[in-house]
Parts: C-alpha cells; sequence; structure tokens
C-alpha cells in the first residue's frame, strides 16, 4: 500500500474548507444534523446512510466497515458491486490492525488486483475498535478539516454501536443472536465445501500421470488456497469473538467506578480461560453481571461482593456472590431486564439467598448456538421503532413519545403505521400488549 501523508488532523471550525466545520461556526448545525441522521438509523441502515452523507465531502465509489462488537456481521460493504463483491475480512483486517485512532489513513489498497485510493479510518471508541473505509473516486489529498470530519464522524458512529452492545437489549440482542448462528453456520458449510475439494484437487494433483512442472505449479496453487481458507476462518473467528479472559477483563474495568468511593470490597474470579466467546454472549454477561451488581450494591449491610466467570466447554457462568442480608429475589433482579437478556440466548438466572448469609446470583449463558433458534417476536423492529414501541407500551401518546425521543409527532406517527404493520396487530393496544408478552 502507497500512504499519502494527510494534511492535517485537528478539530477545526468552519473557514471555507472542502468540508463542514466541527466548531461553534455555521457548519456545526449541518454537521450535528447529518451525524444524528446516521445514528438513528436501523442499524441495517446505518453504513449506507453514513455513505451518503459523506459523499460530497469525500466522492467515493463504495464504503465498508470492519466492527468488532458485532457479532453477526462484523464486516459490511455498500455500494459499487464492482468494489464489494470482491472485498472481504482478509482486506480489511489490516487496516483494522494497523490504523492509528484520531490519524485517518491515504493510500491505495488493491482488491482481486486491482488498486483502488482509499481513506481508512480507525475508532478506539469500541474496546477491540472499528475501521471504515471509503474507496475513493479521487486519489487527491484530503485536507485536514475533512479528516477530521470523518473521524469525529466514525467515533460518534462507533460510540453509538458499543452502547447499543453493551446494552444487550433483547429485541437487538435476538436479532444478533439468530443471525450470528446462521452466519457461523453457512461459513462451516462453505469453508467444509471448499476444503473438500482443495483436498481432492491435490490428491488428483499428486499423481504420476500429470507433467510434473505443472504438476508442482497447480500442487503449490491448491495448498496456498488451503492455508488461505484457514486463515480466513481464523481471522472470522477473531474479529467476531473474544477470548473469555480479556471479555472479564474488560467487565473488571466497568465494574471497579462503582465501588471505588465505597465501602463495599470488590473481588474479581477471572475465568482463567482463552476460550473464545461469542460477542454476543460477552456482552450480554457483562450487561447482567453489571445489572446484579447495582441491585446488590443497594441492599444495606453488605461490605464485600465476589464477581466470577467460570467457562467450560458448553457454559460460561457468571457469578455475583454477597454478604448481605439474603433477601435478594427474582422480582427484584427483573426491572433491569436481565431475565429477558438470558432468554434470548436460552440462558437461565439462578437466585440462592440465604437470610444472614448473603446471596448468590448465577447467570448462565450457552456456548453454543442452537441449530434453529426461536426467532423474537419484536425482531421485525428496527431501533426507533423498538422505542417508540417501549413508549406505547407504557401508555405514552405521541406528543410525550415526541418530546422524550426529540422528533416530530409526524414522524412518530409514522414509526407506530410502521410497528403495526410490522407487528400484524391493528391497535396500539394490540401492539403494546405483545411488547409485554415479549418481554
Amino acid at each position: 500500500m502507497d500512504v499519502i501523508a494527510p494534511t492535517g488532523t485537528g478539530l477545526g471550525t468552519d473557514n471555507g474548507g472542502p468540508g463542514p466545520g466541527l466548531g461553534p461556526g455555521p457548519g456545526a448545525v449541518p454537521a450535528l444534523t447529518a451525524a444524528h441522521d446516521v445514528i438513528s438509523r436501523p442499524l441495517g441502515q446505518v453504513l449506507p446512510r453514513l455513505s451518503a452523507v459523506l459523499s460530497g465531502t469525500v466522492p467515493h465509489l463504495a464504503a465498508a466497515e470492519l466492527s468488532t462488537h458485532c457479532a453477526h456481521s462484523p464486516f459490511k460493504s455498500y455500494g459499487d458491486e464492482a468494489v464489494t463483491a470482491r472485498l472481504g475480512t482478509a482486506e480489511m483486517a489490516p487496516l483494522l490492525a494497523s490504523g492509528v485512532p484520531g490519524h485517518p489513513w491515504q493510500g491505495t489498497l488493491t482488491v482481486a488486483g486491482t488498486a483502488h485510493p482509499v481513506l481508512a479510518v480507525r475508532s478506539d471508541a469500541t474496546p477491540r475498535g472499528a475501521v471504515l473505509v471509503l474507496f475513493r473516486t479521487g486519489g487527491d489529498p484530503l485536507d485536514g478539516q475533512v479528516l477530521a470530519f470523518v473521524q469525529a464522524l466514525w467515533d460518534l458512529v462507533t460510540s453509538h454501536f458499543e452502547r447499543l452492545a453493551a446494552e444487550a437489549v433483547p429485541g437487538a440482542l435476538a436479532r444478533s443472536r439468530t443471525a450470528a448462528g446462521t452466519r457461523a453456520r453457512v461459513i462451516a458449510e462453505l469453508g467444509e465445501a471448499h476444503a473438500a475439494t482443495l483436498t481432492g484437487l491435490l490428491g488428483v494433483l499428486r499423481g504420476r500421470h500429470l507433467d510434473a512442472a505443472a504438476r508442482a505449479t497447480a500442487t503449490d496453487l491448491a495448498v496456498s488456497a488451503l492455508v488461505e481458507l484457514r486463515a480466513q476462518a481464523e481471522r472470522d473467528q477473531e474479529i467476531a469473538e473474544e477470548p473469555a479472559d480479556q471479555a472479564f477483563d474488560r467487565l473488571a474495568e466497568s465494574l471497579r467506578p462503582l465501588v471505588r468511593y465505597g465501602p463495599v470490597r470488590l473481588e474479581l474470579g477471572a475465568p482463567g480461560s482463552t476460550k473464545p466467546l461469542a460477542a454476543d454472549v460477552a456482552h450480554t454477561a457483562r450487561a447482567v453481571v453489571r445489572a446484579v451488581l447495582m441491585k446488590v450494591l443497594e441492599q444495606e449491610a453488605v461490605t464485600r461482593v465476589h464477581v466470577g466467570w467460570q467457562v467450560t466447554e458448553d457454559t460460561l457462568r457468571a457469578i455475583v456472590r454477597d454478604d448481605g442480608p439474603g433477601t435478594l429475589s427474582h422480582c427484584a433482579l427483573g426491572p433491569g431486564r436481565v431475565a429477558e437478556r438470558l432468554d434470548v440466548l436460552d440462558g437461565r438466572l439462578d437466585v440462592d439467598a440465604v437470610p444472614g448469609w448473603g446471596t448468590t446470583v448465577t447467570a448462565s449463558v450457552p456456548l453454543r448456538v442452537s441449530q434453529d433458534p426461536a426467532p423474537h417476536p419484536l425482531t421485525a423492529l428496527g431501533g426507533r421503532e423498538l422505542e417508540v414501541l417501549t413508549h406505547l407500551a407504557l401508555g405514552h401518546r405521541n406528543r410525550v413519545i415526541a418530546q422524550e425521543l426529540h422528533i416530530s409527532e409526524s414522524t412518530v406517527k409514522f414509526h407506530v403505521a410502521n410497528i403495526l404493520t410490522k407487528l400484524g396487530v391493528g391497535s396500539r393496544g394490540e401492539a403494546a400488549a405483545l411488547f409485554h408478552a415479549a418481554a
């Protein structure tokens, strides 16, 4: 790859440059409006909208992202099929690994033998990073203000992704789990088919009836293809999964501030395992532990809390144990949507409370995806539609919903109409009832 040094990386105000400014100047409002327009879209529409927003600032043929927070589709692409059809994780992974957050990279990327001028932007807004690549229509160096705008927008988008993943909302989690299972099976089936074909080809090539030079050349090509196939599967696993010990370290970092200035001593029991965990499992386990810990800390007379993970071949067990009054129950943990999150992954929550001795809460999540995961009744809804439905279920009218979500009443009416259509119901009350049944 040929590197073109960027002309600048600092944030600037609107001073007549080619891109919208991010300071208090007149370009700030369009920039913020554009950012809101991108992150308010359903997850499947974020990359296409992001590409459209950036097209005037950085003209490009296609856009692609590799985001490690996403269990079901870490790699996404949009745009000219002449580029996207030949692009994959293999081309994106080096940019994710070598990119420097805050310093967009301009250079060329070779895809299927064709060199393309690109802008690669890495963000560290998610712990394991995410990279956006724009396949530009020209190779002239971009202005520093443009680079700053693209970097800031990508940081905002990935922060939004990380928040959604960390919260592990049941509806979104169900979609992720279902898609992740399908994706894993497709990859496995294709990998096995290609491996069988290449292995059979090698068997033929190693026969004695072929020309020696031709046989050697063809054998080398087949062996290289087989090695690359296995390497591709390993790269995909590394991006879509987290080692258990690293996933627990992330949890520990988020828990320490909760007890830093209080009387409770936090004890951590790392899993001592590098077994890879699917991203949806890791996100859910962290979200459940945080929710349980918050309830534990609300009790009086708690002086010590132990948080630990145990990883077996088939199950992740997240354990929270305290020395409090021993009065916690399933009902007390319900408002945090703990049980709902676990139900999506076929998990289980056990509460063992002994009055006067404390409570042990154990969340168990299977690590194997069922072959035919049951669809969640709300999986057809987008992120914003789920937010509107949540307010509907609370009995809120359109005006209240509009005020709470900072959107217009007409937009609320549009979302409500879509919700009724997608859920196949005829009234707001029926939609609310379906929401409560799914919860």
